[in-house]
This record gives C-alpha cells, sequence and structure tokens, in this order.
C-alpha cells in the first residue's frame, strides 16, 4: 500500500507545494485532523490523530494510496517521526510543507535561522525561562501554554517588556497577528491555533560552558552561601540537561539553585529551605535573575519534599542530620536518580559515604576542595585560605 505522509503547511490549500495537492488528488481516502480535512468532502475522511490509530486505520483499507494530513512541516514537531515505524509494511512517500516557524518569521520580515523553537503543544515546557535565556524564541502554544498566559507570566516575573509577536490561523483568511510587550498583550484573548515570536533584549545568557555567576552577583545577608570555586564542581557534578528537574535541599541564599536554573533553563528547580532569613534572600534572588523555573519551598526536608515532582538531580548543601531520609524520598520518586552533597566536616563526609553505599548509589565520588583568595594589603597581595569543601556525587543506575 502506497502511503503519503503530507505536510500541509499552516492550513490553507494556497500554502501547500504542488507535490502534496497532487497526491491527495490521487488518494481516496486521507486521514488526519478534523481541521486538514474540511472541505474534502469529495474523499473518504477519518478524522485520527494518534499514530497508532493513523496506523489500524491504514491497514483496514483496501484502496490506496491513502494520504496522511500533518499539519506544518512533518520534520518539525510533526506526528511522522512516530508514523514511521508503525508503516514499515507500506510504501511511504514523505511530503514536506511549509513550517509555521517559515510562515510565520516571514510574515514578520525576520529570519528564523536564529531562532529557539519550543514546542508547548501536546507537552509540558518551561516557554518563559526558553524566552528569558534567548534573543529570540519561537513558541507552538498549546494546553496551559495560551500566549496571553505566557504574556502574564513573562510580565510577572519582571520580563513584560519583552517583544511578543502572536500569530492566529495563520494563512487562514481571517489571520491575525498582533505584536507588543509581553504586559501589553498579557490581557488579550487569542485563538487556540496560535504560535508566539518573542524578542528578549537582554537574555540571561551563560558566557561560557561552567557557571560563570561570582558570589558578588549573589543577594547574601548573613545566610550561608556555596562558594563561587565550589559551585563551579558541584555543577560539574550534578551533570545537568536542559531539561532536568532539580532539587536543591538546604538551598540557603540560593547560589547553587540560580546557577541550576540557568543550565536547566528548560526545567524547573526546587529549592528547599526552612530558614525564614534564607527563604527572603531565596526570593530576592530569584527576582534579581528573573528565573520563572525557581520554585521556593518553605520547610524542613524530609516533610517538605512530599509533594514535589520527581527529581532527575538532587544537591544537599544542608540536611538538618536527615540526609539518609532525604535521599530515600528522592529515591522513592526516582530511582534512577543522580545525588551531590557537600561537607565541611569528616562526620558529615563519613555519613554522605556510608548512605551512598547503603542506598545502592554507584559510581560514587569524593573530592576534596581547597581554595585561596587574594586580599589586598596595602600594595601587596596575600592570599586567604578558604575552608575545604568535600564533594561527593553519585548516582543510582538499574543496567
Amino acid at each position: 500500500m502506497k502511503v503519503y505522509l503530507i505536510g500541509t503547511g499552516p492550513g490553507s490549500r494556497e500554502h501547500m507545494t504542488a507535490a502534496a495537492l497532487a497526491a491527495i488528488d490521487e488518494s481516496p481516502v486521507l486521514i488526519g485532523a478534523p481541521r486538514l480535512l474540511e472541505g474534502r468532502e469529495d474523499k473518504t475522511c477519518l478524522p485520527l490523530i494518534a499514530a497508532a490509530d493513523i496506523a489500524e486505520a491504514v491497514r483496514a483499507q483496501k484502496q490506496g494510496p491513502i494520504s496522511i494530513l500533518l499539519s506544518g512541516d512533518i520534520g518539525f514537531y510533526s506526528g511522522a517521526k512516530n508514523l514511521y515505524p508503525l508503516l514499515t509494511d507500506c510504501e511511504v512517500v514523505p511530503l514536506p510543507g511549509l513550517s509555521s516557524l517559515l510562515y510565520f518569521c516571514a510574515a514578520l520580515r525576520t529570519p528564523w535561522e536564529d531562532a529557539y523553537v519550543v514546542s508547548a503543544h501536546g507537552r509540558t515546557h518551561n516557554a518563559p525561562g526558553a524566552v528569558q535565556s534567548h534573543y529570540k524564541t519561537f513558541i507552538l502554544t498549546g494546553g496551559s501554554c495560551r500566549p496571553d498566559t505566557l504574556c502574564a507570566q513573562l510580565t510577572d516575573w519582571g520580563l513584560g517588556d519583552v517583544r511578543i509577536s502572536v500569530g492566529e490561523r495563520l494563512s487562514y483568511p481571517d489571520e491575525r497577528i498582533t505584536t507588543g510587550t509581553a504586559a501589553q498583550l498579557a490581557n488579550r484573548s487569542f485563538d487556540s491555533l496560535a504560535v508566539v515570536l518573542a524578542e528578549n533584549p537582554a537574555p540571561i545568557l551563560r558566557p561560557c560552558a561552567v557557571p560563570s555567576l561570582t558570589d558578588g552577583d549573589f543577594l547574601r545577608g548573613k545566610t550561608p552561601m556555596t562558594k563561587e570555586e565550589t559551585r563551579t564542581l558541584v555543577l560539574s557534578k550534578l551533570r545537568l540537561c536542559p531539561h532536568h528537574t532539580v532539587w536543591d535541599v538546604g538551598a540557603g541564599t540560593g547560589s547553587v539553585s540560580v546557577e541550576c536554573c540557568l543550565a536547566a533553563n528548560e526545567g524547573q528547580v526546587y529549592a528547599v529551605e526552612r530558614s525564614t532569613e534564607a527563604i527572603e534572600l531565596l526570593r530576592a534572588n530569584r527576582a534579581k535573575f528573573s528565573l520563572t523555573n525557581l520554585h521556593i519551598v518553605e520547610g524542613a526536608a524530609p516533610e517538605a519534599l512530599s509533594d514535589l515532582p520527581a527529581p532527575d538531580r538532587v544537591f544537599l548543601g544542608g540536611t538538618g542530620g536527615s540526609m539518609e531520609a532525604i535521599l530515600r524520598v528522592a529515591l522513592s520518586k526516582n530511582p534512577t536518580l543522580r545525588a551531590v552533597i557537600t561537607a565541611v566536616t569528616i562526620e558529615t563526609i563519613a555519613e554522605a559515604m556510608s548512605c551512598f553505599a547503603a542506598l545502592g548509589f554507584t559510581h560514587t565520588d569524593a573530592v576534596q576542595l581547597s581554595a585561596a583568595r587574594t586580599r589586598q594589603a596595602g600594595r601587596y597581595h596575600l592570599m586567604d585560605a578558604q575552608n575545604p569543601v568535600w564533594i561527593v556525587s553519585g548516582e543510582v543506575r538499574h543496567d
């Protein structure tokens, strides 16, 4: 059976390729989302979206070829990738289409090659975090991420001046393109079929591949803080990916939390802290860096961890004597997590190594870091030794 996988472009027939139109004319059966089947009453139309349902419908047909209509381009957040492995017994002919990214950027007269692309359509994504950390962000909206809610979130986090362009029902006769600041568009209503281009003139960027904030960048007060040299090694040992969920337990001023938010800008970071003074500093540092993905959890661990989502990574900067209990809660939510612990006393390093061994952590590594910083004394510079810090890391694998 010959099966065409057709990218229909943004929607209207005028923006479909000649090859796509010819394949549709050739096919007695069309399959796709209801919107894509409108006006094709001369064909047998099967309104299906799920890949498994589409594959089952293809096998039930006795006459071909069959055209499967997919919005946009079949290589751009398309259901085509799920269909390929289900149609190995068919002659599949892929026909790409015009993506909404290309169409919208052309309408705005702006290039698209420098855009960071986010899809919140049918998935969870920290879209505000992407806008915060990129000059230009293209967003396929959907679910709880609507243009108005995105603009409201950006405004709440001090990014109300970000330039937002919203494209509704692109290529259709009632197409509408609206441009303004996030603050201006936060209370507007938009069609569910919409995309967004956000332009942030001052994103928070990492100038290099390692943690790059200095201790002086943080609001500190008298709350203990993981220092710059230790922080750099902690972030290296955490081995963060952009999408990770992180717990920072005993977060203090939030220096590690902030660095994690910037490294996992598509994920979520939960800073757990019981000190009232530290909580205020956490809030102040969150506001200073406009961190949309930093969630402050007030309370003592492990009790404060019960309602948190499963972590990919856990950093323990302070445990209040509950190290093993905290790790057990984390493992109950994700049996394959990676954890990093800092210790400044011999007793704590011994406890960390013991906990890792008892809880089945493998690839355990312990590093003792000693650093000294310059201090000016008249026209001379002296070296002041910092307190030595142990950094213990490990993960649980079920190979």
